[in-house]
């Protein structure tokens, strides 16, 4: 760029924009002298680096879920046909607590399978006991005995393989035992809870026709919840598993809810950019709800450090730089490594030295001061 032109434009008030190749070789890792004009110096705001104490409360916008830990979705174990139902949206269920009772057929052969095969393993436990007696009175061979032996263990491993499906459809221990003993089938099945708390969803009337895959009730153990929300991905090292934090519910207005962060999640949504944050909250008296609007506000602890004005740095290529001031009128462009901005502060990790002054305001003007007179 020419100097006419470039003085022109700054006697308009406009800083030009230089190309890509000028900026490349205006940028430094070292550092650089830099002679402030008296009308520039004027506008500068110096400060020197003091520790001061600084901290972040972040404020993540989220809503109130289920405990999914503490959820259970319960349904048939056989297909059979629903004859009655005993629980009903917002009823209090304890577990093993009956829901309803469903009548299968395929229930009743499976028993009736499991009684034949008792039958059958009693029969062949009297022939093998009788092989045994003629074997000791030399009636039969050693082979026939172990033949008996043989078939028996072959029926009890088919009455145990039947005790095991009837556990599978939902038959308890002693219910089995029950069946055996009194050798009467009954085709009708209990529906019970597999979780103590409250019946949420429900999805069965009586006469339905039901399978295994099919839910027909939700319980949900309300007594603790979980707040769910999303930290922008700048801000998600600020939030740790184990922290606690505070939960502003807008329909629970003044009231101070605290929790334990138990989750952060491990990847980015490359959708939203965001990362996931998942508290618990203890809620006894049920006044916290799935589903309410939540905001998740996690405050860092303050600590003291050698912080400087965000505003301070310039970023030329890849490194932040400030301007420390050296004499009246000239200033050193200085490498400096720095934390994340922090409620407009940035923590100084190496390159300063508290005391040193430095330009909090102003750095801008100052470093296009600088490019100037390395381009003339």
């Amino acid at each position: 760029m020419k100097k006419p032109i470039f003085f022109a434009l700054l006697a308009l008030g406009v800083w030009p924009v230089f190309g890509q190749q000028e900026l490349q070789n205006a940028e430094t890792t070292a550092e650089i002298a830099v002679k402030a004009p008296p009308s520039l110096l004027e506008r500068l705001k110096i400060e020197p680096v003091t520790s001061t104490e600084i901290g972040e409360t972040l404020h993540l916008p989220g809503r109130v879920t289920l405990n999914e830990h503490r959820v259970a979705r319960v349904g048939p174990s056989v297909t059979g046909r629903v004859t009655n139902v005993m629980a009903f949206i917002g009823q209090n269920v304890r577990q093993d607590e009956r829901l309803a009772t469903i009548n299968s057929t395929e229930l009743s052969i499976a028993q009736a399978a499991y009684l034949k095969a008792k039958t059958q393993m009693n029969l062949h436990r009297l022939a093998v006991d009788r092989a045994r007696r003629l074997l000791k009175a030399d009636v039969i061979s050693r082979a026939e005995l172990t033949e008996r032996e043989s078939e028996l263990t072959e029926v009890e491993v088919e009455v145990r393989a039947s005790a095991d499906q009837l556990a599978v459809m939902g038959m308890s221990e002693n219910a089995i035992q029950r069946l055996s003993n009194s050798g009467q089938i009954d085709s009708v099945i209990p529906v019970t809870a597999t979780l103590s708390g409250t019946v949420i969803e429900r999805e069965i009337s009586i006469g339905q026709i039901v399978q295994p895959a099919d839910d027909l009730f939700t319980i949900a153990d309300l007594s603790e919840v979980w707040v769910v929300a999303e930290a922008p991905e700048q801000k998600a090292y600020l939030v740790e598993i184990g922290g606690r934090a505070e939960v502003q519910i807008p329909a629970l207005p003044g009231q101070k809810i605290t929790g334990k962060v138990i989750y952060v999640a491990d990847i980015v949504n490359p959708s939203t950019r965001t990362v996931t944050v998942r508290m618990e909250l203890e809620n006894p008296e049920r006044k916290i709800k799935p589903e309410m609007l939540a905001t998740m506000v996690i405050h860092r602890p303050r600590i003291t450090s050698l912080n400087i004005p965000a505003k301070a740095v310039v970023r030329t290529g890849d490194r932040d730089y400030v301007f420390v001031h050296a004499t009246e009128d000239q200033f050193v462009l200085t490498p400096v490594s720095l934390g994340p901005d922090l409620g407009g502060l940035r923590r100084v990790i190496a390159g300063l030295t508290e005391g040193q002054r430095i330009v909090v305001d102003g750095a801008f003007h100052l470093n296009n001061e600088r490019i100037r007179k390395e381009l003339e």
